[in-house]
């Protein structure tokens, strides 16, 4: 038995290895590819859309970062959606210069419906073609003031779908902060970047992204509602043959949950909506890699495989196992456990490497100490590590969409924008 089990732990193990090798590969790409030069740009107009609830907190400064943008402003409109909101925040964004949409509605709940109501009434309003494109932001969101030039230039390349480099305004807080915006930095440079110089279709990473009119007026809309209504649409587009561009020099940054209670409930949301995703376009995805955007597929269906599931299942078995071994005396009970350590130690060193990879290229933009981008190292293995059991209970538990609370950046606009300039 324990033998048929340790073929299976090395099967299962093979398989994984083939199946993620590639994102190894993608870790060399950008150093060994260039961005293809830009085609002229062209100045299009574009609306600005932001579903905020109750975000009184953080609304303005978003608002303030889009109107010192270097893009002409007469060629940009901000619509704040406040959705269901019990606090200031229309008033805030009316007082920072933006349009307001209030949305009530508590049945459909969700950043995925705001986003549709307000695509509707714009199309309604103003025509389905009054606008070429539609940039879509978190209220937490910060701009460096070159984003939307940047976004137009690939946008002017052709491109119908564009997302953008993302990275966080809390770096440094504490370990969970530095956690997310580390795997962010990794995501935009070493995935996102290298799909886009490798030709392949990007992933939206939920937010910072510009969607063009004819792709909205072709879909209806926003009728993206799962939980992770980012993935589920990059997953939609890839099914369709709709490649997502990446622009590496626009910068938007976010506020990341400072925690641990906030982080877990995020992320439990996340893991549930992959689920979600998997669970409705999986098949789809599938029968994709035999088509012309084969790869896109495969890769889009890699992102969203039930890991979670398949860990469930290994580690009851292997509980199970060595259970039976341990009570029958063929297993001293320490020997399961130096196994599994085995495979935490890998596991962190591999996690480590990825992190130190993103943390020394990209230390021009990360907004914090050295001392602290060191000690983050550290511990970024550590948050990746709860991802475990925030996977595993996903599959049991209801859940629902809830607002993350937003406190406002340390990292002012000014510094955000003296660290561009620095690293241009």
């Amino acid at each position: 038995m324990m033998a048929a089990v340790r073929m299976i732990n090395m099967i299962l193990g093979t398989m994984f290895l083939l199946f993620y090798s590639y994102q190894i590969f993608y870790i060399c790409v950008p150093f060994i590819k260039k961005d293809k030069p830009h085609k002229e740009s062209k100045l299009h107009k574009y609306a600005v859309l932001i579903s905020a609830r109750n975000e009184e907190n953080v609304i303005a400064n978003l608002v303030n970062s889009i109107h010192h943008q270097d893009y002409p402003a007469e060629l940009v409109d901000i619509y704040v959606i406040a959705d269901n909101c019990t606090d200031n925040t229309a008033d805030r964004a009316v007082k920072a210069g933006a349009n307001v949409f209030v949305r009530e509605n508590l049945e459909l709940v969700g950043k995925g419906y705001a986003l549709d109501y307000a695509i509707s009434r714009i199309f309604n309003e103003k025509g389905d073609d009054f606008y070429d494109g539609f940039f879509v932001f978190d209220a937490d969101n910060i701009l460096d003031t070159g984003y939307i030039t940047a976004m137009n230039r690939t946008f002017s390349d052709g491109h119908r779908i564009v997302t953008s480099y993302r990275n966080s305004t809390n770096y440094g807080t504490n370990w969970i902060t530095s956690g997310y915006a580390l795997w962010y930095i990794r995501e935009s440079q070493y995935v996102n970047h290298s799909r886009m110089l490798l030709g392949s279709g990007c992933a939206i990473n939920g937010t910072g992204f510009l969607v063009s009119g004819e792709v909205l007026k072709k879909s209806g809309g926003w009728k993206y509602h799962l939980l992770t209504e980012d993935i589920e649409f990059s997953i939609a587009k890839a099914i369709e043959g709709e490649r997502i561009a990446f622009c590496p020099d626009a910068f938007v940054y976010d506020e990341q949950p400072r925690t641990f209670r906030q982080s877990w409930k995020q992320r439990l949301r996340w893991a549930r909506g992959f689920l979600q995703v998997f669970c409705h376009y999986g098949l789809d995805l599938f029968k994709g890699i035999f088509s012309k955007n084969g790869w896109t597929c495969y890769d889009m269906l890699i992102t969203v495989l039930p890991i979670n599931v398949i860990t469930l299942a290994i580690a009851v078995m292997n509980v199970i196992t060595f259970s039976v071994q341990i009570v029958n005396g063929a297993m001293a009970w320490w020997e399961p456990l130096w196994s599994v350590g085995q495979w935490c130690g890998r596991m962190y060193a591999m996690l480590f490497i990825m992190g130190l990879v993103a943390a020394v290229t990209e230390s021009k933009r990360i907004h914090t100490s050295t001392a602290k981008r060191m000690k983050y190292l550290f511990t970024f293995p550590l948050f990746q590590f709860t991802y475990v059991p925030i996977s595993i209970l996903a599959i049991f538990k209801k859940v629902r969409w809830e607002p993350t609370p937003h406190q406002g950046p340390p990292v002012s606009s000014e510094k955000i924008e003296k660290t561009r300039e620095h690293t241009e």
